[in-house]
């Protein structure tokens, strides 16, 4: 019993003791709260270090980090270098032998390749040279067969220095068959046979009927050559490159009928597709 004004002893005390005790437990709770964070994040310290390729995102399952690959160096290679213009200008590289033309209808695989940084190697005729101080630095012959094996296709693309250079090889080429015609046949044509070879330059390389064994050789004062196989042809300049496509029959014949397109469509194709990739060049 109390007199009146004196606090109540029990009441005091019993309040006192609710208002403490949530405080203990609010400490041991952040106390547990921090030792288990702490557990945590040695574990997955050691996680991480414990795996064979850091930054991989599922262990044991290989390299699966898109950054350890991206700078991965190719085997042999120091590091990881752009070809330059010179190297990357190969038949393969532009024009690989897995990758069929399908064009406006015209079909054609790679049939023949070759390539070289000595431009007169693509002439038929080396004395008569119209690319004689033209600049021309490298030069890829491909040949096409069309998909139906009745015409065949000689593409020639030329590099040089600058665009000025490519437009004065284009005016000096007034005639497109000064270049060997690349078959699957001459894929390492001669256009310098030596003089005990049987055939003329032009049977070696385009394909040309040459005399039988035996037969009398024609007079050395003999002034009509042999006709030439029909065919189309297109010289083109983009950038500093000089495309040039001609097709021919597969039986090499010496005429066209009226109002054949044949070869015509099979050069435009061809010319087209060898002149895209170097458009934005």
């Amino acid at each position: 019993m109390t007199t009146q004004g004196e606090p109540d002893q029990t009441a005091a005390g019993h309040d006192g003791g609710t208002t403490a005790e949530p405080r203990r437990r609010g400490r041991g709770r952040r106390r547990t709260a921090l030792w288990c964070a702490l557990a945590v994040a040695a574990v997955a310290v050691g996680w991480v270090v414990s795996r064979p390729n850091p930054g991989d995102l599922v262990p044991g399952l290989g390299s699966t980090s898109g950054q350890s690959k991206k700078y991965q160096p190719a085997p042999g290679l120091a590091s990881e270098q752009p070809l330059t213009e010179a190297q990357s200008f190969t038949a393969d590289h532009y024009f690989p032998g897995q990758r069929t033309v399908d064009q406006n209808g015209v079909q054609a695989h790679r049939t023949a390749a070759r390539e070289g940084t000595d431009c007169t190697e693509v002439l038929l005729d080396r004395e008569k040279n119209p690319l004689k101080d033209s600049g021309c630095q490298a030069y890829v012959s491909v040949g096409y067969t069309n998909a139906d094996q009745q015409v065949v296709s000689s593409v020639t693309v030329l590099r040089f220095a600058d665009e000025q250079s490519a437009q004065k090889a284009r005016q000096a080429l007034a005639d497109p068959a000064a270049l060997a015609f690349l078959t699957a046949e001459s894929a390492a044509p001669s256009p310098t046979p030596s003089p005990t070879a049987t055939g003329s330059p032009a049977a070696v390389v385009s394909g040309a009927a040459s005399a039988p064994a035996g037969a009398t050789p024609p007079s050395p004062t003999a002034t009509t050559p042999p006709p030439k196989p029909a065919g189309v042809a297109r010289v083109e300049p983009v950038g500093h490159y000089l495309t040039v496509t001609v097709s021919r029959y597969t039986d090499q014949r010496t005429t066209l009928a009226p109002g054949d397109q044949t070869l015509d469509r099979a050069t435009r194709a061809l010319s087209y597709t060898v002149r895209a990739p170097f458009l934005w060049m």
